[in-house]
């Protein structure tokens, strides 16, 4: 466990001088929100269980954060939203403030009014209404300041993102309801709610004016939660406040949530006090580069940090994934762990730029195997949405312990590895995949290639853990096991292929056809042959290049991979921000293009690295082509802006590529700094080469965690060719 005087030390600095640097100047909510980002713009903290923004609408693939960028149409404000994903979830606790006297307006609102900074979000609606939102971690703070004295405010508990949506439909987002008007001022309840999980919310509400009369609106025949309209008289202010403190648990913790965190009517000071949070975190780097370049890397720093969200209360109590309460032992219990996603480039990121959350997201992942039987999925409020393939819990647990966290009970670790990959559970049915060495497509109607080449790099994993803690029976089996990729590898197409029962390939095949399990079933996922076909490498490159008969013709495959066009590329199907196959916009591409380091035409991976990061990355709010997806594609970014990234993302190691910046420093625990060089850099010299670690020119194509941990530098020699 890294010691705790090194970490206060490591917190603490950096609410002292480096406060002055102001990093969160070049942090702009707004980038991502506008086409596919799918980013919203509201306030939030570090980690928080909290994020207040505007929804423009409640359901629908544009809409997954609620907002998107160009709309002009309000629904209201509510507390918690997802970031980047493509599935909608949260939205709890609509609000909308409304000038009574210009009520046909008061879903409108003008572009021009709008800002978002952090930690802060301000936009002015057509009927003259001023709305301000920030929050601490567990509580959002709205001040609206009305035209006039007279004051509405609409609260909407039905409400919700959905993914999908019919008027008709007899289902109910909200399944259960109990709302208590506990004074005139003070409102509080929970819902139970069914969308992308099942889950319960608690909130205790409260306003700075007592509420002068209450409407309860009529419901729809399928609603189980009511709606109110509040008013108020103000003061010679106009503004009214209302505080929205939330918990998992019960009423009683969101209220403790609300006292300990925000007890006072200060917006102000919440404003700062939230600004303070972010800025000790962007100010672990500093990078040398021009403005837009900054704005592009500290918002994408800024979307990494946004989740995992704490959703433990102040106490320490959370609501498991089997609706037990409990109280976890450090205060944190993490969700919104969008595992398929971040295991990638996020997880290995935030052991260098968050090394205090590590031990605490691989405890709550290990507490929700103790309650479920197997690790998470996909989390949402600490509930499982089952959401996409494989088990990577299993390579952030051994990317965990391989760089040293030790907050955790190893041995523990590995049995939950284990009875993942050996109890058949959702998604996962081992006693298939053990019988055939494979999914064979006839069996499993859908994603079967996918979810045995993903498979295969979770068992290497659960075989590197075993090792690593002297089991060498389970090593013996897993290292078996991680080599199924082979069973449906064709060799007469040089692609992996649907097999049935039988061992007869899929026909017709066409390795351009991108499938996915929502709008197009087929053998990949969100995905085609092409680019499913670098899943192994991950952690077994040298496997793939004898699988495809030598270097010559491994680094050929890359070269075809990234000039081959195909007709009507979707974005609905991951086919976004292409390169030729390579398709940036979602996640099985992101390691292809540091698989050149393994070939002897590395520069021309150097070359892609820089036509993705100049092309596919803007600091406007259209400026992320693809899901966000919970930060990993801002971690990409920035991985790849200090000329890193990690290809096996459990294995310690992150491979060179070629920095995007002149200079960047990273401050780190025990002050200790890692500082990248790129010797002439420019627009033009982006090329690498002569790397060194410490002055000593570097034979090898990766430098390892501990590495950078332990400070330094890293200098590149930058050509223009």
């Amino acid at each position: 466990m890294m010691n705790f005087k090194i970490l206060v030390c490591f917190c603490l600095g950096f609410l002292g001088s480096e406060f002055h640097a102001q990093h969160h100047r070049f942090v702009n909510p707004l980038i991502g929100t506008d086409g596919t980002g799918h980013t919203f713009p509201g306030p939030s903290m570090p980690f928080s269980m909290v994020q207040p923004g505007p929804d423009n609408q409640d359901y629908g693939w544009n809409h997954t954060s609620g907002y998107q960028y160009k709309d002009t149409f309000l629904l209201g404000f509510s507390q918690t939203h997802l970031s980047g994903t493509g599935i909608n979830e949260m939205g709890d606790v609509l609000l909308l403030p409304i000038n009574p006297k210009r009520v046909s307006e008061k879903n409108i609102y003008d572009k021009a009014t709008e800002s978002a900074n952090l930690g802060y979000y301000r936009v002015t609606k057509k009927d003259g209404v001023k709305v301000e939102l920030t929050c601490s971690e567990r509580v959002a703070f709205h001040q609206y300041t009305f035209p006039e004295q007279e004051a509405q405010v609409f609260l909407d508990f039905q409400h919700g993102l959905r993914f999908v949506f019919e008027e008709n439909d007899p289902k109910s987002l909200v399944l259960e309801s109990d709302i208590t008007f506990e004074n005139d001022s003070t409102i509080s309840g929970y819902c139970y709610t069914d969308n992308w999980v099942k889950r319960k919310y608690f909130f205790s509400l409260t306003f700075d004016h007592p509420i002068a009369r209450t409407t309860e609106l009529p419901q729809k025949a399928n609603e189980k939660a009511p709606k109110y309209l509040l008013d108020f008289v103000l003061a010679a202010s106009k503004t009214l406040k209302v505080k929205i403190a939330l918990s998992t648990v019960d009423v009683e913790g969101a209220k403790r949530n609300m006292a300990a965190e925000i007890s006072h009517w200060d917006f102000q000071k919440v404003r700062d006090e939230n600004l303070k949070s972010w800025e000790n975190y962007l100010s672990r780097i500093d990078i040398k580069a021009p403005r837009k370049q900054k704005e592009v890397f500290y918002t994408s720093f800024y979307h990494l940090l946004l989740q995992p969200s704490n959703i433990a209360d102040v106490d320490g109590r959370y609501r498991g994934v089997d609706d037990v309460v409990r109280t976890a032992a450090n205060k944190t219990y993490y969700s919104t762990l969008s595992i398929w996603d971040i295991y990638r480039g996020a997880f290995p990121l935030l052991q260098i730029v968050a090394p205090e959350k590590i031990d605490g997201i691989v405890q709550t992942m290990l507490l929700h195997h103790q309650a479920k039987g197997f690790l998470p999925i996909w989390t949402a409020w600490g509930q499982d949405n089952y959401c996409m393939i494989g088990n990577h819990a299993i390579p952030m647990i051994l990317s965990a312990y391989q760089n040293g966290f030790k907050g955790f009970n190893a041995e523990e670790a590995l049995k939950a590895m284990v009875e993942t990959s050996t109890r058949s559970h959702i998604n996962s049915d081992w006693e298939m995949y053990i019988k055939f060495g494979y999914y064979p497509f006839d069996q499993l109607d859908n994603e079967s290639v996918s979810r045995t080449l993903e498979s295969g790099y979770d068992d290497w994993c659960v075989a590197e853990m075993a090792r690593k803690l002297g089991k060498e029976e389970v090593e013996k089996e897993f290292q078996k096991r991680a080599l199924f990729y082979q069973n449906i590898y064709d060799s007469s197409t040089a692609f992996f292929r649907g097999k049935d029962a039988q061992g007869n390939w899929r026909t017709p095949f066409d390795p351009l056809m991108a499938t996915s399990p929502l709008n197009n079933p087929g053998d990949y996922t969100e995905a085609n042959a092409w680019q499913y076909f670098w899943t192994p490498a991950q952690h077994d490159v040298q496997g793939m290049i004898q699988l495809l008969g030598g270097k010559e013709q491994f680094t050929q495959k890359l070269n075809a991979f990234f000039t081959t066009q195909a007709p009507n590329p979707n974005k609905f199907l991951g086919q976004e921000a292409m390169i030729g196959q390579y398709a940036h916009g979602n996640e099985p591409s992101h390691h292809i293009i540091y698989l050149y380091a393994f070939t002897d035409q590395y520069k021309t991976g150097q070359k892609y690295i820089h036509q993705v990061m100049t092309d596919f990355h803007q600091n406007t709010p259209n400026g992320m082509i693809g899901n966000d997806d919970c930060g990993q594609m801002s971690a990409w970014y920035m991985l790849s802006t200090l000329g890193f990234y990690p290809v096996n993302p459990a294995n310690g190691t992150f491979v060179l590529g070629s920095p995007q910046v002149r200079k960047a420093k990273l401050h780190l625990p025990g002050e200790k700094q890692f500082t990248v060089v790129a010797k002439d850099f420019s627009a033009r010299h982006y090329f690498q080469e002569n790397p060194s670690l410490n002055k000593v020119k570097l034979d090898r194509n990766y430098i390892g965690y501990p590495e950078i941990m332990q400070g330094g530098e890293l200098k590149f020699q930058m050509m223009n060719h």
